[in-house]
């Protein structure tokens, strides 16, 4: 199956769902009560989609300039971006996408916010376990290891900014914790469903000298946490977006660096 086979088939269908439901709901309720603050949940999908691509889009050339994974030039339409088909980009897109708006769904549908507790010192020691695992895949990427050497990329780009929302919002993540559990599991089932097809069918093939070996099925344990760790960081990012005490914090951070800048302009006056 084409690339674009795999993706107009599998990911399309509930994607398309998803953009006639969760839209058009938003738009129902900003209209109905004059207010325009529902579209921020729309807004915060669409950033996060942005992000996706700008942030993925230099690991994965790396990945396939080195074979970490390779594509059949004959199942895809040969246009690239580097190193990497214009389908894996669309790729990027659609998942975040499938994702976010079913996270969005969720709130909306089936979730109500939670109480935040008190801050325990939860997002320091969760920031701290993802520094010690980072720090150990940075070594064992730098060890030459080639079997872990996929995992120990996949772990090295997605931690940075797992930890930077675990530092901002442990506390308000462990409050959701039914929704992201609700959220994340679902779409990561999908993938590696659809992932287990696509690599079974040859439409892209992961190197096995690169991975443990360690398989369920015919999809690698590396490509379980590639899926998993993605729709995770889409989920804690919307929701802590979205959440009320989240943007209380994001406005508390807006409100020093103006008041810093200020002062800085202040002083630089008066020197």
């Amino acid at each position: 199956m084409t690339y674009f086979g795999v993706l107009a088939t599998f990911i399309l269908p509930p994607l398309l769902v998803l953009l006639v439901l969760v839209p058009a709901d938003v738009w129902r309720a900003a209209l109905g009560r004059g207010e325009v603050r529902h579209l921020r949940a729309y807004a915060a999908v669409l950033l996060h989609v942005a992000i996706a691509v700008l942030y993925t889009t230099p690991w994965d050339n790396y990945l396939v300039a080195t074979n970490v994974w390779w594509y059949d030039p004959a199942l895809v339409t040969g246009l690239r971006i580097g190193w990497v088909p214009i389908e894996e980009y669309t790729f990027f897109v659609v998942q975040t996408l499938l994702t976010g708006l079913w996270a969005l769904a969720l709130m909306r549908w089936a979730f109500r916010p939670a109480p935040v507790r008190a801050d325990d010192g939860l997002h320091r020691r969760a920031t701290l376990i993802g520094a010690v695992v980072w720090g150990v895949s940075v070594a064992l990427l730098v060890s030459g290891w080639q079997p872990g050497r996929y995992l120990a990329l996949i772990l090295v780009w997605a931690l940075p900014p797992l930890m930077l929302q675990l530092f901002f919002g442990a506390d308000i993540l462990r409050a959701n914790w039914k929704l992201l559990t609700a959220a994340i599991l679902p779409p990561t089932l999908y993938l590696w469903l659809v992932d287990a097809l696509a690599i079974t069918d040859g439409t892209w093939t992961i190197n096995p000298a690169m991975t443990t070996g360690l398989r369920v099925g015919p999809l690698p344990v590396e490509e379980m946490l590639f899926f998993l760790m993605t729709n995770v960081i889409v989920t804690f990012g919307i929701t802590l977006m979205l959440s009320e005490a989240g943007q209380g914090r994001l406005a508390d951070i807006a409100r020093r660096l103006r008041d810093r800048s200020r002062q800085a302009a202040h002083e630089r006056q008066q020197g």
